[in-house]
This record gives structure tokens, sequence and C-alpha cells, in this order.
């Protein structure tokens, strides 16, 4: 009797096991490629691009994605209006974006970071403001240099990628938070 009741905790050990390496499984798959991802959503139009094109590639993934986000007519950094921009972060494209920027630290597995997400697609970034989201679980380097603890952090950087200012909108993640938090 003692052996079937080891056998079996042994079993459910190894049954709970595989559920879990399942569902991490499906959820890194879900999120690198799902339709409804919104990292797979803003990273489109941020195409890989050389230096030397980049200009007009950014004016061809951006034009092309219409649809992905609020700001998809025209990239950031050549934008002829003041309406704002919700884009993936990539490495440098702090520095190529021109005017004011935040970094919004967005995990998909958080309810608040999804429903600043949902609003600034649905109604756009504040006015002359670039929104970069990055991957909260992806970039511990960002978060190390920004001193980010919590999702739904936005830090307002200059052209240079120093701080401005920060913000965390968990407890209010919409436009509006996002725009009275601005400098």
């Amino acid at each position: 009797m003692r052996k079937t009741t080891g056998g079996s905790i042994l079993a459910l050990a190894c049954a709970a096991a595989l559920m879990l390496a399942g569902c991490g499984t499906q959820t890194d798959a879900g999120s690198a490629a799902g339709p409804g991802d919104p990292d797979s959503a803003t990273t489109q139009p941020l195409a890989p691009t050389d230096d030397a094109a980049n200009d007009a590639a950014d004016d061809d993934a951006v034009g092309d994605a219409a649809g992905d986000g609020p700001g998809d007519d025209s990239p950031a950094s050549e934008s002829d209006d003041d309406s704002g921009a919700y884009l993936a972060y990539t490495d440098g494209i702090i520095e190529r974006t021109d005017g004011p920027k935040a970094l919004f630290f967005h995990a998909s597995w958080c309810p608040q970071c999804r429903a600043l997400d949902e609003d600034l697609r649905a109604n756009g970034a504040p006015d002359g403001l670039t929104v970069f989201q990055v991957d909260y679980d992806g970039r511990t380097d960002l978060r190390q240099r920004y001193g980010v603890t919590l999702q739904t952090t936005i830090v307002f950087v200059d052209d240079d990628g120093r701080e401005i200012s920060k913000a965390v909108l968990y407890d209010d993640p919409s436009v509006a938070s996002l725009r009275g938090a601005m400098p």
C-alpha cells in the first residue's frame, strides 16, 4: 500500500510538471506570434531596417501596417503633425525619434498593462508624444537602468535616453493618466 501511494504521488508530480511545462510553452508560443498579442502587433511596424535606408523603410513599414495601432500613418521621427505614436521599443529607437518620448514597461500577463495598451491603441498616444512599449520581462537591462520595479511604469526620456521623470499608472492605466503624468 505504501508503494502504491508513493507511485501515485510520483505520477501526480510528473503530471503536474508536464502540465506546467505545457502552459509555459503555450504562453511563450502564443506571445511570440499570436494574432491578438499586443507585442506582435506593435513590433510589426518596426520591421528590420538598416540605418542607410531607415527613412524610406520606416515610411513603408509603418504605412503598410495601418490598423496595427495609433500613429501608424507616419513614423515618429518624421511626423509632420502633432499626433502621438505608439510603437514597440527597439535598441537605438530613442535616438532616432524626435520629440517627447516615453517608455511603457508592459507585461502581457498584467491586466493593467493590457488595459493601458488597449487604451493607447483605441485612443492614441497623447499629442506630440511617442510611447514605446518595452517588454517588462524581457528587458531587464532597461528595468535596471531606469529603476523600474512595477509594470505600467512610464519613464519619460530625453533624446539621449536619460530619464526626465517617471510615473506608475497601475491604479489608473489610461491615456488620460499618461497625459497627466507628462513633464
